[in-house]
């Protein structure tokens, strides 16, 4: 064998060495970036080095899985064996909108307060619609996923004069990294978090003081009065402090003569702590309810027959009593 065949072979092999430390590399890395059971969609992926013929081969050897067209799932394992009995979950899907794909979208509304515990109508399996709340549209491929559940998008800011929800991905972090910060975020401390599985990943959602605006800025045509008053039955406890700043932050006339309205009806004790007179109520009578009586004081339309109702609060904390059945709000992103 010659000196160049030598060289060749030198050659060869170093490239060889290469791409077996870049393969070695890459695969190290998607273990780090991207945790067993979350997802990541093709344009992540690609800024991460990850092609298009590198995607297939580590679908081909199990190290994703395919969801649908452009989003890929690493697969879950107990024992080192692929747990195929785990199906995906609305709270993998938020996860990784968050914390992987830095999507600036929050859990909010109904839903936030149902994780709360305020949830009147919610199954043991959890919510059927999941609302999101965020700066900018979400992916459109929400819609497609293999879940239970409906994801319905709000515009987050629609409602608030706050800062973008994307300033909360930092504190998200930090809870990751073991931190425990007293609230996530900068809009007025009106998100929060919970975890959610073996992971103990965080997911930032609404507190319940931002999340009954944002409730009641979907009355009437899509969630109902009686929806309403179960949910503010249930609120005992709150921040009056942080309520206050967010009526002042509050956008919609409607939602802050709503609120002040279901607040006098309740007479919870946090309502004595209000502070109405810096609350634009605006101007001029609104039309919430047809067929309804005008409430005088906030100069809005409201239901005759929701005295009928008698709501109680059990020893769990939440509204018992029947109402109809409400439909969703916002943008369905899942038929």
């Amino acid at each position: 064998m010659n000196f160049m065949s030598n060289l060749h072979l030198v050659w060869y092999g170093e490239i060889y060495n290469i791409m077996k430390h870049q393969k070695r590399r890459l695969l190290n890395q998607m273990h780090r970036l991207l945790p067993e059971g979350l997802l990541a969609d093709a344009a992540w992926l690609t800024a991460a080095g990850y092609s298009s013929s590198l995607r297939s081969r580590y679908v081909a050897s199990g190290w994703l899985q395919p969801i649908t067209r452009g989003v890929f799932r690493r697969p879950l394992y107990k024992l080192g064996v692929e747990d195929v009995t785990e199906p995906l979950r609305w709270q993998h899907v938020v996860v990784s909108l968050q914390l992987i794909l830095k999507q600036p979208i929050v859990v909010g509304g109904r839903t936030a307060l149902e994780l709360d515990g305020l949830g009147h109508y919610v199954s043991s399996a959890g919510p059927t619609e999941i609302h999101l709340y965020g700066d900018q549209r979400a992916p459109s491929w929400l819609r497609k996923l293999p879940v239970e559940t409906s994801f319905v998008f709000h515009n987050a800011q629609k409602l608030f004069r706050a800062e973008p929800i994307i300033n909360v991905f930092e504190n998200l972090e930090t809870v990751m990294a073991g931190g425990q910060p007293s609230q996530l975020g900068t809009i007025h401390g009106s998100l929060t978090w919970i975890h959610f599985g073996n992971g103990n990943w965080p997911i930032a959602i609404s507190t319940r003081e931002r999340a009954i605006l944002e409730l009641l800025d979907e009355l009437p045509d899509r969630e109902t009065f009686h929806q309403a008053d179960v949910l503010m039955v249930g609120l005992v406890s709150i921040s009056p402090r942080r309520m206050n700043r967010l009526l002042r932050e509050c956008r919609s006339v409607k939602v802050r003569r709503l609120f002040l309205w279901f607040a006098d009806r309740h007479r919870h004790a946090w309502v004595e702590r209000l502070n109405r007179s810096e609350v634009d109520l605006g101007s001029g009578k609104r039309m919430l309810f047809k067929g309804g009586r005008l409430d005088k004081k906030y100069q809005i339309t409201v239901p005759e027959d929701l005295d009928e109702h008698e709501w109680q609060i059990p020893p769990t904390g939440r509204a018992a009593g029947t109402h109809p059945s409400f439909c969703s709000g916002g943008e369905l992103l899942f038929p």
